[in-house]
């Protein structure tokens, strides 16, 4: 049986009889692999730079090749593989990652090891592009915003705890076995996939758009513009939390706002989970709201810790669940071609990202840290706008 085919498919009856946890759950550590894969060298910097004897600032190419990876593959290579078997994709794509990020762990040349990160990125994008519509095609259609909101708790996991522990078990050791280590876990995570996801088939060829048609399909542009604005708000003040801490004066370590805010992420993921079938649109309206007002608290009482606090609760409360929720409007959007629609997603993410940086350095160059949580409020306020000029296309007020 060839690589396309094999698996055994879940038929719609005994997707009906109950949530398949422990698959999405094992999806969810992939997820976490993803995040805490891509965002690594960002805690091992100085450890790489040393052993590798390259600068600091050539290790940041490591986060940037990862993502130019997402970027450049992702949308082409799901749309080449929309007929293949979802489980056998999933695993290959696992494969590749893992043994990607292996030849991080071992080279000993940056060349080399920028390759690497670059091909783990693609694969990384292959995975993010089709995780969501997975989950919901193995879940049942009447709670898939649950499906959603577990198979999406890897993200929040990923971007509180993964780059810390990454920097952890450098410390202890060596920065390879922080690679060796992710890979080991994917290799874990790839034999639970393989014992107990069920499998999905591909899309019939009679309900593949060609891709222009797709990212024109009625809500879809909406809901990716929301995505590069609401991540650039968030990914400006969270790569940059250090000189905004510094800003105040209040002596709050960036490790201490971020684990706050990590902690604060995974009740979002919780609130999303109970309230996404029901109301969607009025859970992503509140989201963008208080995502904007938690920017406006970090400005207002930036002199005051329990406000900063209290905001870094907010932030992560509002921004913790945001992937399942545009995961779930992309996925409806994008009807019979959801895995294609899906596969702007990580490139929308890692675009942002990438203009986070340069946002932030370039704000940074005509203001203090103070002048972060006022980009987040402007941002967060244009999102709010989004998602309101978009009821109607892209945000259903209920499944």
């Amino acid at each position: 049986m060839s690589a396309v085919t094999a698996g055994t498919p879940v038929t719609e009856a005994s997707a009906e009889k109950r949530l398949p946890l422990l698959a999405l759950v094992s999806l969810a550590l992939i997820g976490f692999i993803l995040l805490a894969m891509e965002t690594m060298p960002a805690g091992l910097l100085p450890d790489i730079a040393e052993g590798m004897a390259i600068s600091e600032g050539t290790v940041g190419l490591f986060v940037s090749a990862y993502a130019l990876g997402t970027v450049i593959v992702t949308v082409p290579a799901i749309s080449l593989t929309r007929r293949f078997r979802r489980k056998p994709l999933l695993l290959l794509s696992v494969a590749g990652l893992v043994v990607a990020n292996a030849v991080t762990a071992i080279s000993p040349d940056v060349a080399l090891s920028l390759a690497s990160r670059f091909v783990a990125g693609s694969f990384s994008g292959i995975i993010w592009g089709m995780l969501a519509a997975y989950a919901i095609r193995i879940s049942p259609p009447s709670r898939s915003g649950l499906a959603l909101s577990i198979m999406s708790i890897g993200a929040p996991l990923g971007f509180a705890f993964g780059t810390p522990l990454g920097a952890f078990i450098g410390g202890l050791t060596d920065w390879r076995w922080s690679f060796a280590g992710l890979s080991l876990l994917g290799l874990v995570v790839g034999v639970i996939i393989l014992g107990c996801v069920p499998d999905a088939p591909g899309l019939p060829a009679a309900t593949r758009l060609p891709l222009r048609r797709v990212i024109t399909l009625r809500g879809v542009p909406i809901v990716l513009i929301v995505i590069v604005v609401w991540m650039l708000a968030h990914s400006t003040i969270y790569t940059y939390v250090a000189p905004y801490l510094r800003a105040t004066g209040t002596g709050i370590t960036p490790d201490l706002m971020l684990l706050v805010y990590g902690v604060a992420s995974l009740g979002g993921v919780a609130l999303v989970g109970v309230f996404l079938d029901r109301h969607p649109r009025a859970l992503l309206h509140l989201s963008a709201a208080t995502f904007a007002a938690a920017g406006a608290v970090l400005l207002l009482g930036h002199a005051s810790t329990p406000a900063i606090l209290i905001a870094a609760v907010l932030w992560g409360i509002s921004f913790g669940g945001t992937t399942p929720q545009l995961q779930n409007a992309l996925t409806h959007a994008g009807g019979d071609n959801a895995d294609i629609a899906n596969s702007f997603l990580p490139v929308a993410f890692n675009l942002a990202i990438f203009g986070a940086g340069i946002l932030g350095a370039l704000l940074l160059s005509v203001g203090d840290g103070l002048i972060l949580p006022a980009a987040m409020t402007v941002l967060g306020v244009f999102a709010l706008a989004l998602t309101l000029y978009g009821r109607r296309t892209a945000f259903a007020a209920r499944r």
